[in-house]
């Protein structure tokens, strides 16, 4: 069985007794995980802040750190496929989705490696005649990095790499649910030629490590990705030590969709937007809000395509949904399926565990007709393969429906109307409103949410300025003598 290492200043390490990761396709064992205590993560953070004053790291100009990023972004881009084959095995993604996302991945950090030496400062046109005043910009300090075990590699990236092109060293605490990849990951930050101490990678139970790690008293910054409620712990956690903090969090994405739009190719969108990934994707488009002239239409093409969506093996290239990353997400989302049900949503395509695949964490693509109800799975994030249907009869009912969450995170709006288009855009609250297209990403456009779904944005240009922080410096030109300040004039 495969032994996974935590990566401490510079070392691998096995880290306690570990604990069994399993293989969400068998439901069976396949590695051990090192399990880290309060004591690694003081040691992990200990050592990023002693490279903030070691010249080895800091004394690096920033043209150099970006030549380590562009390095790491090649070596992730040789060893995509390993990566890829990591993430299948420990978290039940489907391999094709994950070569695809890992090997663009190093298009990140060779984003944030040509951004390391474009980080300025700026001179002041001060309003005293004998001054000179300019603003400096520095590495924030030690960063914790916690990402949850969906798209890893992804959310990790938009915080390491800005971090370390500012010249931030960072502790990254991976999840316990399924950490091989970014664990694996650790040998190519080693590879790249990092020196120790600016790039630790551990994992372990939040309740412990978490904790340690977002309440440690050097930590100046915190990036966090999960859940709302974890969220909240880490808030408070931050205030022992100040952090700035950023969090990406939850979704409950609308697809609103009008009744001027191919209906074939719109499916094709919401299908992926919801079904990609298993449905375990933040900003998966969980709640499709459909002009009521198309809804049968719509709702029969969703449902065909559903049918005939490939369920298995999530390493089998032909595969297009995997299992669920873990049980007792499976049963979360069983039990909100049948709650909404009870409460009057009509079960469209779904609704169960796929026949002839017993072992692993299945979950059949489900479709739930809400249009008449306000059904739990409306209102819950629940990260799986379940859409829920609402209708509309005018543009500002699609608005208010698209409205009606505490998340706001991403938006789909399809409709070949060009002014309604930009209403929409307007109007939507979402830190992302995707028009006739559905989870596109890149390195040069900021992520982030309203509401529950977070504070701050990852990617694009300004995110590395968030792991910096200016100094002001003030230089006297006069030659003459300082007053004494105590003699009146």
């Amino acid at each position: 069985m495969k032994r996974f290492q935590h990566y401490i200043d510079g070392q691998f390490e096995d880290g306690g007794k570990g604990f069994a990761s399993l293989d969400p396709s068998s439901g069976t064992t396949w590695a051990t995980m090192p399990d880290a205590s309060a004591a690694d993560v003081d040691r992990a953070v200990k050592a990023a802040h002693r490279m903030l004053s070691n010249r080895v790291w800091s004394g690096l100009t920033a043209s150099q750190r970006g030549k380590l990023l562009f390095r790491l972004a090649d070596l992730v881009a040789a060893n995509a496929q390993i990566l890829a084959k990591l993430e299948t095995r420990d978290t039940g993604k489907i391999i094709r989705e994950t070569s695809a996302q890992i090997a663009y991945v190093a298009e990140y950090y060779r984003y944030f490696a040509g951004l390391a030496d474009k980080v300025q400062g700026a001179h002041l046109p001060i309003d005293k005649p004998d001054m000179e005043v300019w603003l400096r910009r520095e590495p924030i300090g030690v960063v914790a990095a916690v990402v949850p075990w969906n798209s890893q590699l992804f959310l990790s990236a938009v915080k390491l790499a800005p971090a370390l092109a500012a010249g931030c060293p960072v502790v990254l605490k991976a999840s316990e649910d399924g950490p091989a990849p970014l664990l694996e990951f650790a040998r190519l930050v080693h590879e790249a030629g990092f020196p120790a101490g600016v790039v630790n990678i551990l994992t372990g139970m939040g309740p412990e490590v978490g904790v340690a790690l977002t309440s440690h008293p050097l930590v100046a910054r915190i990036a966090f990705t999960g859940g709302p409620e974890t969220a909240r712990h880490v808030v408070r956690n931050s205030a022992q030590n100040l952090a700035f903090t950023t969090l990406e969090l939850g979704g409950k994405s609308p697809v609103v969709v009008f009744d001027d739009v191919d209906i074939e190719s719109v499916s094709n969108a919401v299908v992926a937007g919801i079904f990609a990934a298993t449905g375990q994707s933040c900003v998966a488009g969980s709640r499709l809000i459909v002009h009521r002239t198309i809804k049968d239409a719509m709702l029969e093409k969703l449902a065909a395509k559903a049918r005939d969506v490939k369920i298995g093996d999530p390493h089998d290239k032909a595969t297009e949904i995997g299992p669920l990353a873990t049980l007792r997400q499976r049963d979360r989302i069983e039990a909100i399926v049948a709650s909404s049900i009870t409460q009057g949503a009509r079960l469209v395509v779904g609704g169960k565990r796929p026949d002839g695949l017993d072992a692993g964490f299945y979950y059949c693509p489900t479709i739930l007709d809400c249009s008449e109800v306000r059904a739990d799975s409306v209102d819950q994030e629940l990260f799986g393969p379940v859409l829920s249907v609402l209708t509309f009869d005018t543009e500002e009912e699609a608005i208010a429906l698209a409205n009606d969450t505490a998340y706001g995170l991403a938006s789909g709006v399809f409709t070949h109307d060009l002014t309604r288009a930009h209403r929409m855009i307007r109007d939507i609250r979402a830190g992302v409103v995707w028009v006739n297209t559905y989870r596109a990403v890149s390195p040069i456009v900021p992520f982030g949410g309203f509401g529950l779904s977070g504070l701050g944005r990852e990617g694009g240009q300004e995110s590395i300025l968030d792991y910096t922080r200016t100094k002001s410096v003030w230089l006297r030109t006069s030659d003459d003598p300082i007053p004494d300040p105590f003699v009146m004039r």
